[in-house]
Formats: C-alpha cells, structure tokens, sequence
C-alpha cells in the first residue's frame, strides 16, 4: 500500500540519494533509501511515481507571510485563507504561518480566530501551522510600512495575554529594547511561543539582554532594525554574531543586496538563516497600484513600496528565495533548502514532524526540475498540486 516516488535525487538532511526512493503511507514518509527501489516496495505500492531524476525536496515552510492573490490573513477570512494556501503549493510550500501586522486589538483578535477555523491541512493547499503576531509591540521610529498609530508596548497585560493565550500563535515579534515588553518576552517563552526582535531599535548591548531573556529570532533581518555600525553593531550585528539567534531573509535582491545576502551567509552559514517571504496580498498579481493595509502601494517589477517609496512586504514566492539566496551566497542546494524547510521547523520546535524527508516525518514534499518548475508538491502525503 502507499505512494513510491522512486529514480529521484532525494534531498534528506546529510545526503543527496541519487538515484532514490521514498514510500508515503498515510500522511508520513514510512521508508527512504538508495539506488532501485526493492523489488517488494514496487509490489506493495499502490501507485508508483517515477520522478525522471529530477529533484525530491522536502516541502518548504514560509514562517512569515502576510498574503498572496489579492487576499491577506488580517482579512479574517476563511476563503481568504485557502486561496492563499492554495497559491502556495505551486511553489513549493507545504506548511505557513499567517502572519499578522500592527492593528487594533479586536481586529487581531478575529484574524486569529479565522486562522484557527482554518488550522491543518487545507484542501488542495498547504497546511496552516499557527499565526506569526509581527507587533503590535513594536518601536514606531522603526515602523516600516507598518500602521505607527497601531504600534504600541505592552502597558495593557490584559490585551497582550489575550493575544498570546490563543492557541495559534507560534511566533511573537517585537521590539525587545522598551522594559515594558520584557514581561511579555518571559511569558512567551514560558509558554513556547518563539519570540522575534522586529522593527526595533535595540542596541547590542540590549540584544544581549533580549537573548538572555529568551529571544531566538530576528524579523527580516537587515529590513526594520538598526543597522550595523563600527561603533554600536546594533540588531544587526546581533544577527551576524549571536549564535542562539536565527535570522530570517527575504531574499527578494530588494529588501536586501545579494552581497549582503552573502555576508550573512559566510558569518552564520544555512542553519542560522530563515528563508521568508514576507509575501502580501499582491503577490501573484501583475505590476500596478494597490490598497494594503488601507494604503496605496506601487508594485514594479517584484518591488511593492508604498507611494513615499517604503518598502510593504513583498511580492517574493519562496522558491524564488530559494533561488535566488543559493545564487547570491554560492550556498549548495542541499544546505540552502535547509534554511527553507527543517531550519524554520526547528525554530518553532516542530522539527520532530516536519522540516525534512526522514521516515516517521510527515510527507511534505515537492519534485522540482533543472530549470526550478514545481513539478508536483505533496502536503501530509497528499498530492496538493500537479504542473499541467
């Protein structure tokens, strides 16, 4: 019984099996091995998928994402939702965080709520893992194009509880400098929800003190945060040089210079970067002017900015990141999915279940060809997505 995918270059953690195999039974990756598969694995599959050679790779994982098609998670819609989820496994994407931004508390409160009608596996599209709360505990002098009248601390424990104590959310983002958010630091960790410096001002010396406190994660490194100076490294320098921080890159060539990208790369190597796409809700959507976030943005050849020329998130799929961070860093294919895929896992501690092709792990994968077409993706060991 099962699916074999078999005569496949499969990407696992330690090796490339070329030619490989690999038996989904259920939602799970039962068995993986080298060469032919055995003659009693070809008799016992249920179907058989001869993947030509081309490149097995476990499923990608985009832990900040705001939207795509024309929809976004803070529209608190469950149809939203599964257009999103949909649009994503035609890149590869096999699970998501929906991330949110700077609101007013009821808002957050209901697009929580609608991600939680839509937790799992959606039908015919990626599997929804939690919410991504990017704010509203946020410095307003490193706003972005994030709302500044939204952007507060953490005075009000009442409204703050409120948001951690629901169940989806996985990652908290703020700026770890003010003392009133280190209560909410600790109650975060305390409860394992990984905790993000994000449009912050901090100093290196306040760095320190934040991942002391807990904080794992840096938002959109280089993007919203202080930059790194010869004589104060800021957040910045923080990423480049504190190993128990993981730094997350949209590698768009926009948000942030190939160079860069490299520079990041050679100080933390794969596995102290997150690959991200920091998508909204034009993406997929031609060149042209839009509304996000009750405010008009240009979007120009993969650029999205507000009209005063801010950058508003992204137009980026992950593949594309994938892409376009091995060519900037030099990164080999099988270090780089890496940061696309058991890096993310690890650092909202699901790696147990997903982030790479291992037996026991859920069947979240997607077979791509030499010139980077998605040729089908798999999502809990369903085929979610198959290239006309």
């Amino acid at each position: 019984m099962g699916t074999l995918i078999w005569n496949a270059r499969i990407y696992t953690p330690n090796e490339i099996l070329s030619p490989g195999w690999l038996v989904v039974e259920n939602r799970t990756i039962s068995r993986v091995g080298h060469g032919q598969p055995p003659v009693i694995e070809m008799e016992k599959a249920q179907e058989k998928l001869d993947a030509g050679q081309n490149h097995l790779l476990p499923g990608l994982m985009d832990l900040h994402i705001h939207g795509a098609m024309g929809f976004e998670f803070m529209d608190a819609d469950l149809h939203a939702i599964e257009e999103i989820a949909q649009f994503l496994v035609q890149h590869g994407v096999t699970s998501f965080l929906a991330a949110t931004w700077a609101a007013p508390h009821a808002a957050l409160l209901k697009a929580l709520d609608a991600i939680r009608n839509a937790y799992g596996r959606i039908r015919n599209g990626a599997a929804l893992l939690g919410a991504y709360l990017e704010g509203p505990y946020m410095n307003p002098n490193r706003a972005g194009a994030q709302a500044i009248q939204f952007i507060r601390q953490a005075t009000d424990h009442e409204e703050a509880l409120s948001l951690i104590q629901h169940e989806m959310v996985k990652v908290v983002s703020l700026a770890p400098e003010f003392p009133e958010n280190f209560w909410l630091i600790d109650a975060c960790v305390s409860r394992g929800i990984t905790v993000a410096a994000g449009h912050t001002s901090a100093t290196y010396e306040q760095m320190q003190v934040a991942v002391d406190r807990g904080v794992r994660l840096l938002t959109h490194c280089f993007n919203a945060m202080s930059p790194l100076h010869h004589r104060e490294p800021g957040v910045v320098g923080a990423g480049l040089t504190m190993p128990e921080l993981r730094c997350e890159l949209i590698a768009d060539n926009i948000h942030v210079h190939p160079v860069a990208q490299r520079i990041l790369y050679q100080l933390r190597s794969c596995e102290g970067i997150v690959l991200i796409s920091d998508s909204t809700r034009v993406t997929g959507l031609p060149d042209g002017q839009y509304i996000l976030d009750n405010r008009p943005v240009q979007v120009k050849q993969g650029k999205v900015a507000l009209l005063d020329g801010t950058l508003a998130g992204s137009g980026l799929t992950l593949e594309k990141a994938l892409y376009n961070f091995v060519n900037a860093t030099g990164a080999p294919l099988e270090e780089a999915i890496l940061s696309a895929s058991l890096y993310p896992a690890r650092t909202i501690g699901i790696a147990h279940q997903k982030g790479s092709l291992e037996p026991g792990k859920d069947a979240d994968l997607f077979l791509m060809d030499e010139d980077g077409n998605i040729l089908f993706t798999m999502v809990e060991g369903r085929m979610v997505y198959t290239r006309n």
